[in-house]
């Protein structure tokens, strides 16, 4: 492991690995998951909400295609936790990841992000200067490998549709990151879930880990919220969960 990609590395565990963080995004997955619960984590990135979602005694399948950070977490995460070191995507195939090594939590499968976030907020000091070839698969591959998870956290700077794409069953919970400089991806996104069944909608802002909104609403409620989000207004993770 290079000096760049190991500095990357530890920046985003000091980030991530915050006990206050943590506590917050347990309580919020205490009150969703229940005991049991088979659950996806797309993007587990340094591990702390596959963690998170464990210590609530969901079953665990977390997702990672950066080398150095699926390697990490396959010497870290418990054992009972299922690591898969690809991507997900539409189909089986090898893909190109944006890596920013200083900021490897931005890396993308996205191959226009570079160009777009010159013009988003908080992304003014992002530089993605490497690449590397990483392994896809897709969520229905996966489903039919693990079976059908009651939640599947997305977490994925700006390639949500792609790994939505690949989905063809309708799941209890999803979650998907929003970017405010790039909501046509989110409304896209949001959509696709709509398409899968009776679906209402819930945000998160930041990692604040708290519902936005004391009722989950329609999905033209969720598409009004996104049209009037500042572009400065900084990411967070739109909830979709199954009526009834």
């Amino acid at each position: 492991m290079s000096l760049r990609v190991a500095l990357g590395l530890c920046r985003s565990v000091l980030i991530y690995f915050n006990p206050m963080m943590m506590r917050r995004t347990r309580q919020l997955y205490d009150g969703i998951l229940n005991s049991g619960d088979l659950v996806f984590d797309v993007g587990a990135h340094v591990g702390t909400r596959a963690r998170a979602m464990r210590s609530c005694g969901a079953r665990v399948v977390a997702f990672e295609p950066q080398p150095a950070f699926a390697r990490f977490l396959r010497h870290t995460l418990p054992r009972d936790i299922v690591l898969v070191e690809a991507a997900l995507g539409p189909s089986e195939m090898r893909a190109e990841m944006s890596v920013s090594l200083r900021h490897p939590t931005v890396s993308s499968l996205r191959a226009s992000l570079p160009d777009e976030a010159r013009t988003m907020p908080g992304f003014e000091h992002v530089k993605w200067d490497a690449r590397a070839d990483v392994a896809m698969t897709s969520l229905d591959r996966m489903i039919a490998q693990h079976g059908l998870p009651r939640y599947i956290k997305i977490d994925v700077e700006g390639f949500e549709t792609e790994v939505l794409s690949g989905l063809s069953h309708p799941v209890q919970l999803i979650s998907v990151e929003y970017l405010p400089g790039l909501p046509d991806v989110s409304n896209r996104a949001i959509s696709m879930i709509a398409d899968l069944g009776a679906y209402e909608f819930n945000v998160v802002r930041g990692e604040n880990a708290a519902f936005e909104w004391g009722t989950w609403r329609d999905l033209a409620a969720m598409q009004a919220w996104l049209g009037a989000l500042a572009p400065d207004a900084g990411s967070g993770d739109i909830y979709a969960r199954l009526r009834g």
